[in-house]
């Protein structure tokens, strides 16, 4: 049976609409169970959209759980880039630039309304309201058109629904009963015909995921098997519809310029890796953590914070005893993380960082001498590494040791391997997507734990390839050659 929940920010928000049980508040989404439930809709109307608001992590949240939610987190980071919608800013429909053109404000060159979801109440805008909704599915959008020597889309916001008049009101509820009972659509994917690759790097970059002789690795692999590799740079966006495939060998991020390059090379029917949504799911470690508990996947005991309450750090403490980890959920390379001894060191840890994130994680502590790294592309195993923990530190990395931050490795034949370690890995990363993944576990016994997934593993010359050598770049190179096979296949069949 389908459900649908309405998630609000605060119950006074939906006070001029008739009561529903639909009707839930953020913080009772929250508590609901990890499982996975069967055709779930989630209708996020946060007030703040934000990278790492409420909102975010509404949508973040529904994605774990295998409900489907709009606004999707894709797009709230898309509504953040212009170029995410450039397609359909370079031309309005003839019948909403005749009726811009009439506007006797056109002094202003600006005007904007409302959308909700998909509709206008502006006749004329009709068509357009609907396609951009089909491009940026939203409940409500505020639209705002420039005149720049013909009208273009110069802004979409997500709007509050707390924000609206009465008679905005009224519209949005007829809105939202009319799409309740419709069935939701994905947008559609442009292809391209050109074959190139970018590879996307930033020399400036201190902590880049491959280094200068790995990548000249993938350069040569790609040509031996027809590739002309171009490296470019965080100011190259508007070069990818010349490409193919776009390979992002820098430090991925959702706030970020690689995210944008990602969404618009998927846009522009690129193969990408990494693909917007593996860079959603993994660089968020509370997607993660949820997504994990719903499939049943082993990880370090965790809990969730979202206040510096006493009763809600007590409750953690009791629960995962101390030693334990807190840290925000976008961290990389060690950081953003805190082992707290105590519980004044919760209170500390706590605070200090619910200044940087509306939620933390805190996870029972594990040590061990090192963390199983295991590579994965497109569900199949491509190489394991031990990363050992820095000397006389806790993490791989000690960021506070400038000599020497980081622990040794020692790369092994996944055959080698525990069977359960390579399982847990494949079963993870296929729940992230088909892409290029380094999974992160711990071993202690016969436990084998899922740490993290990371969308953008290090690939270093002598290191992850010490095993398999330069046939570990082929074979990643070569899966681009079957992502554009597939995409002209696809193509030519429409």
């Amino acid at each position: 049976m389908s459900r649908l929940f309405i998630v609000v920010e605060s119950a006074q928000d939906w006070a001029p609409y008739f009561p529903s049980e639909q009707v839930i508040t953020f913080d009772d989404y929250l508590q609901l169970p990890s499982a996975k439930a069967n055709r779930t809709r989630v209708i996020n109307l946060c007030r703040k959209f934000s990278y790492l608001s409420k909102g975010y992590y509404c949508s973040l949240l529904a994605e774990a759980r295998g409900h489907s939610v709009i606004p999707s987190v894709k797009t709230l980071n898309d509504l953040r880039d212009r170029n995410s919608f450039s397609v359909i800013s370079e031309h309005l429909h003839n019948q909403s630039e005749k009726f811009l053109n009439k506007l006797a404000n056109r002094e202003e060159k600006t005007y904007s309304f409302w959308i909700f979801f998909g509709e206008s109440s502006v006749p004329e805008l009709k068509k357009l309201s609907r396609e951009l909704f089909e491009h940026q599915p939203c409940p409500i959008l505020r639209a705002e058109l420039s005149w720049e020597g013909g009208w273009r889309i110069s802004r979409l916001k997500v709007a509050p629904v707390h924000t609206l008049n009465d008679k905005e009101q009224e519209a949005f509820a007829n809105a939202l009963d009319r799409f309740s009972a419709q069935l939701w659509r994905k947008a559609k994917t442009r292809t391209i015909s050109r074959y190139e690759m970018a590879l996307l790097v930033n020399p400036d970059e201190k902590l880049p995921p491959s280094d200068e002789k790995a990548l000249k690795k993938f350069v040569k692999a790609g040509n031996r098997l027809g590739i002309n590799v171009d490296f470019i740079g965080p100011k190259d966006i508007r070069k990818l519809p010349e490409y193919d495939m776009l390979f992002i060998r820098e430090t991925t991020n959702i706030d970020h310029h690689t995210f944008q390059f990602a969404c618009r090379a998927e846009a522009e029917g690129l193969a990408v890796i990494d693909d917007p949504q593996s860079i959603i799911r993994c660089t968020n470690k509370v997607y993660l953590a949820d997504l994990f508990a719903a499939r049943k996947i082993d990880t370090p005991n965790t809990r969730l914070i979202s206040t510096n309450g006493k009763a809600s750090l007590d409750k953690v403490a009791d629960e995962l005893g101390f030693p334990m980890i807190v840290k925000i959920p976008d961290g990389s390379f060690s950081r953003g993380m805190i082992k707290v001894e105590d519980r004044q060191a919760l209170d500390s840890a706590a605070t200090e960082l619910l200044k940087k994130s509306a939620l933390l994680l805190a996870q029972e502590f594990m040590y061990t001498d090192y963390d199983w790294r295991v590579g994965v592309l497109n569900g199949k195993p491509l190489y394991a590494c031990k990363y050992f923990m820095a000397g006389g530190h806790w993490q791989i990395y000690d960021h506070n040791n400038v000599a020497d931050p980081s622990g040794g490795y020692q790369t092994m034949p996944t055959y080698e391997v525990p069977r359960k370690v390579i399982d847990t890995a494949i079963k993870a990363a296929g729940l992230i997507g088909k892409g290029l993944y380094g999974v992160d576990l711990k071993q202690s016994g016969k436990r084998v734990v899922v740490i993290e997934v990371n969308d953008n593993p290090s690939i270093d010359a002598g290191v992850e390839d010490e095993f398999i050598g330069d046939e570990l770049y082929t074979l990643i190179m070569q899966e681009f050659i079957n992502r554009v096979q597939t995409i002209r296949r696809l193509r030519e069949a429409l």
